[in-house]
């Protein structure tokens, strides 16, 4: 076994446990915590596809901000077990069962599909030069029609919170 192939089965045993964590934890902080290690496991298989900026772009907005702002709504909610409702016993056997339905859909989507190996090709794939090429050459136009949008969107929340106040 080469060095690349043990650090990808280290980080995704890492990946599914704390994924697990994320499940099955019955404090929410503890299961944000696991999926802040589920996100950082992520990155480092980004890393190993030599897709560096994916993996400083998915550290910086998913653990990062997503994070913060999961935290910050769970340390507001106050969540207390004496008062939130009981589930039913129905909603358990529906989200069972569709979770069942849709691994037996992803079952039959992999079982279907043609998995050919990548070829070796130059090292520089997932390189920030190479994206920032494809991306002022080949799509300028979808690039500049979202950056109007975005700005709008920016000029839309500033109005909006004017009128407010």
């Amino acid at each position: 076994m080469s060095l690349q192939q043990i650090v990808f089965g280290v980080l995704s045993i890492i990946a599914i446990i704390s994924a697990l964590g994320v499940i099955l934890s019955k404090n929410p902080v503890t299961s944000v915590l696991c999926l802040i290690v589920t996100f950082f496991t992520i990155a480092g298989h980004y890393i190993m596809l030599n897709a560096q900026f994916l993996a400083v772009v998915h550290i910086i907005v998913y653990a990062g901000a997503i994070m913060v702002l999961f935290l910050f709504v769970i340390m507001l909610m106050n969540l207390n077990a004496e008062i939130e409702p009981q589930k039913r016993n129905w909603l358990k056997y529906a989200g069972a069962i569709s979770g069942g339905a849709l691994l037996l859909v992803l079952l039959g989507a992999l079982r279907e599909a043609d998995v050919t190996p990548i070829q070796p090709g130059s090292a520089d794939i997932g390189l920030i030069s190479n994206l920032g090429k494809t991306l002022f050459n080949q799509y300028v136009v979808p690039f500049e029609v979202s950056s109007i949008l975005f700005l709008s969107a920016m000029v839309g929340a500033v109005i909006i919170g004017k009128r407010e106040s």
